[in-house]
């Protein structure tokens, strides 16, 4: 009797188990989860703005050298936003590099150079989404000027730097005028390509015009804190 009552309480529980099953599968309903937007939150109401990253420009090292420079390095900027439209930009720069030398007897071929710009501007912020945004500025102040460091002749003595067509170590006026464009990659977080034409004036040329550009990161910070 007992082997019964066990059989026949199996096939109750396997007949009434597809029961069970439709009774719970009515009850439970599959949750809405929203699409991940990550760039939902993007906003241009931010206070601070920094940005970092690897810099580029082609210069000519002196006033009489046909051959320029391929000059690498860094462009950091930190922006102060009073409205979303409006703001004032602080910005350090520095390029490396090795320029083309005057033929020369002294056996300097490829002598290092560098260029270290500390400059602040305004900042505009145009047309913009949650994508990409876009702002141009206005940049000016000065230019340290390393031309002189590896302009040494064979017996490792100085050679004077228009003996090979190069602009003597000073500080010059700089200016960069440009802007950016922000590909947003959260609502913090954006990817920065800065075209720039960069000014510079060592005196015996006057001011020379020069292509730059750099690429980095942005972080935005501060947010709800400018007038709109």
């Amino acid at each position: 009797m007992k082997d019964v009552r066990k059989i026949v309480f199996i096939l109750a529980a396997i007949a009434l188990l597809p029961f069970l099953q439709n009774n719970a599968q009515a009850q439970y309903k599959q949750p809405v989860v929203a699409p991940s937007t990550p760039l939902s939150g993007v906003r241009y109401d931010n206070r601070w703005e920094v940005y970092g990253g690897f810099a580029y420009t082609r210069f000519t090292a002196g006033p009489q050298l046909v051959q320029g420079s391929n000059l690498g390095g860094f462009d950091v900027q930190g922006t102060r936003w009073f409205t979303t439209r409006l703001g004032l930009t602080g910005n350090i720069r520095g390029y490396y590099g090795t320029s083309g030398a005057q033929p020369n007897p002294y056996g300097i071929r490829g002598p290092f150079v560098s260029q270290t710009m500390f400059m602040a501007g305004p900042e505009y912020r145009g047309p913009s989404n949650q994508h990409v945004t876009t702002t141009f500025h206005a940049l000016f102040g000065g230019d340290h000027g390393n031309f002189e460091s590896a302009l040494y002749n064979q017996q490792g003595q100085k050679v004077p730097p228009l003996a090979v067509g190069f602009y003597s170590n000073q500080v010059a006026f700089a200016s960069a005028l440009g802007g950016s464009v922000d590909l947003n990659r959260s609502s913090r977080l954006a990817f920065r390509v800065s075209p720039d034409a960069i000014l510079t004036d060592f005196g015996s040329s006057g001011i020379r015009t020069d292509f730059g550009i750099s690429v980095g990161l942005v972080y935005r910070l501060g947010r709800d804190q400018v007038r709109r």
